[in-house]
């Protein structure tokens, strides 16, 4: 598109845009091919509609989508609750590339009580409702077999699929089958169970699954005082098991107090390119529905614009029929015969902390699986993850880490350990011997080995890191800084490490002075960070080790001019110890070494001998 193209796109955009009427309404744009590409609602439709069309408009996405818009529609309404359900029926109808759409995810499993004589209780993936009516669906397994199973245990509905009649029973034609001989059927086949009797059961089983237990608890301790009273013993026993079994699962699964009935609860979670959006309905104190739905952002929408539409789309398509609603702030949602609430305590704020920990455990379940096949994927995370704590200029590609390792002053190294994508690039480790420090000097050491190390990669023309970590606290920061900062003028980001009285690593520390960076010590971004520190501390004092076992394993044997490792071993091989060596005749030693060598070993030891005279 040329110059000129845009700008008369442009003016007949404007001026569509300053005729609109300062009325509630739903606007729709359109592209070059005459698709709808994002459908919108407004309060007043020119002040919406125009605010797209500023110059200080600052959402990257917000200004794809205007470039290619190339024409514009709108739809007066009388009502801000009328355009709202005029936006929601016409994102449905033409899904728009710019709107953030319910991602439809696998088929959830729902319980269907049929539509039979003797109707049956399973649980299906199909819906028909023709068929029967069904209940759910349930995102959560367990619970819906935690239903399946009081269900059974309370009234024993058949499981077989014969289609049972009325006058099918009268004439003997069926056969009972395994379920009722071990008692987990009533036997209505065979007339052993009436139908009012069958039909009562599977009634109160409705009610189980619409998640009033409470109610259909009281009917039966009611029931059971009746029987007792009309002395009906028997009878009054079997309801008190019933009873007794549903008061059990009633305090298992109710999860606040069953005043809150009916009570649609919406928490959102965001993440970098998806919303995800958690329901959950309560009845009775129950829940009986919970779901992380998934919302795909497409102008980088903040958390109170996906959540309005996300409440209309999620309660459509799982029929609700609450009129409350339980939201984490004040939203616009102008639909009259709704209540929202934002709790600040009690039940409703427990219900609501729980939508908000699935939600962000699902969001944490999904970004672990995409990190499963994408394991670059996790590294960039942890890359930004450290960006966004220290507010750095550019994600963290390299990380250096610096430690040093001395017993006393003695054999003092140093090690420098390179992370590069948050991984060890070991061909890119460093071993350092402290030349110029004389005793154990930690901070003039740490001086020495950042000043070579930064001095030969400027000589070198290598690549600098994007982030320096030093283990230790505030005093190791700041002699690095000095060297970094002071002596080489460089602009590289600083960062420590810094242990408690355990000599545990508790805090991340950053800054000039340095603060303590606000990070969990469990979460996956400080394990890494202390495992880098590890790493350098492991590489620390393996060199040392190394260092020191050469000093522990030389003998009087190497200070011999002409006696090589060879000669040296063979004589070890023969004498096993320098003492021996020592007290050894010509003969014996001329036998293993030859003569030349032997007077080399012989004169050695005889002048050693003097001088300790």
């Amino acid at each position: 598109m040329t110059k000129e193209e845009d700008k008369k796109r442009l003016e007949h955009l404007k001026g569509i845009v300053s005729n609109l009427p300062s009325k509630p309404g739903s606007y729709q744009y359109y592209d070059k091919e005459g698709t709808i590409i994002y459908v919108g609602k407004a309060k007043n439709l020119k002040n919406r509609v125009s605010s797209y069309f500023h110059k200080e408009v600052d959402r990257f996405k917000t200004k794809v989508l205007v470039s290619k818009i190339w024409n514009i529609t709108y739809t007066v309404v009388n009502t801000e609750e009328d355009a709202l359900l005029l936006e929601n029926n016409l994102i449905k109808k033409y899904q728009p590339k710019y709107n953030i759409l319910l991602k439809d995810g696998k088929t959830y499993p729902s319980i269907c009580i049929t539509k039979e004589f003797y109707p049956r209780i399973f649980k299906t993936r199909v819906i028909n409702k023709k068929f029967g009516t069904f209940y759910g669906p349930y995102s959560h397994i367990g619970t819906m077999y935690a239903l399946l199973d009081i269900i059974k245990k309370l009234y024993k509905p058949r499981t077989c699929r014969t289609p049972i009649t009325e006058e099918g029973i009268r004439q003997g034609k069926y056969r009972p089958c395994l379920d009722y001989h071990i008692k987990n059927c009533g036997g209505a086949c065979i007339g052993k169970q009436t139908h009012e009797e069958y039909l009562k059961n599977i009634n109160q089983a409705r009610e189980i699954l619409k998640g009033n237990t409470r109610e259909v608890e009281k009917l039966l301790f009611e029931e059971m005082q009746t029987l007792a009273t009309e002395l009906r013993f028997e009878e009054a026993e079997e309801i008190k098991k019933k009873y007794l079994l549903l008061k059990e699962f009633c305090s298992k699964s109710e999860v606040v107090s069953h005043t809150i009935n009916n009570v649609d609860v919406f928490s959102v979670t965001d993440g970098e390119n998806t919303a995800f959006v958690n329901y959950l309905h309560v009845t009775n104190g129950n829940i009986n529905q919970a779901f992380t739905f998934e919302f795909k952002k497409k102008l980088d929408e903040e958390d109170k614009e996906i959540l309005p539409i996300a409440i209309m789309q999620i309660r459509e398509k799982l029929n609700s029929t609450s009129r409350e609603i339980v939201v984490p702030y004040d939203i616009e949602l102008p639909l009259k015969e709704l209540t929202l609430t934002v709790p600040q305590r009690g039940d409703k704020k427990t219900l609501l902390e729980l939508s908000e920990m699935n939600g962000k455990q699902y969001r944490f379940d999904r970004l672990k699986q995409a990190e499963k096949l994408n394991p670059e994927q996790k590294s960039v995370r942890l890359m930004k993850e450290i960006q966004q704590a220290l507010k750095l200029p550019k994600m963290p590609y390299q990380i250096e880490c610096f430690d040093n390792s001395n017993i006393s002053g003695t054999d003092a190294v140093a090690a420098c350990v390179v992370f590069k994508k948050m991984k060890p690039s070991k061909k890119d480790y460093r071993k350092y011997n402290i030349k110029t420090v004389v005793g154990p000097d930690d901070y003039a050491s740490m001086k020495e080995v950042v000043r070579r190390r930064y001095t030969r990669l400027q000589e070198e023309q290598q690549p600098l890191p994007d982030l320096i970590i030093t283990d230790g606290g505030k005093g190791q920061m700041e002699v690095v800084r000095e060297v970094i900062e002071d002596e080489l003028k460089l602009d590289i980001p600083i960062a420590g490490l810094a242990k408690d009285d355990r000599h545990r690593t508790n805090e991340l520390l950053y800054g000039f002075p340095p603060m303590v960076i606000g990070m969990k010590t469990d979460s996956e971004l400080f394990r890494l960070l202390t495992h880098i520190q590890d790493e350098v501390h492991r590489f620390a004092i393996t060199f040392h080790r190394d260092k020191r076992s050469k000093h522990a394993l030389h003998s009087e044997l190497d200070d011999i001019k002409g006696i090589g490792p060879k000669t040296k071993d063979a004589l070890l091989k023969t004498f096993k110890t320098v003492k021996r060596i020592r007290e050894s005749s010509m003969e014996e030693l001329s036998g293993t070494v030859g003569r030349q060598k032997a007077e080399l070993i012989k004169t050695y030891f005889e002048e050693q001998a003097k001088e300790r005279i």
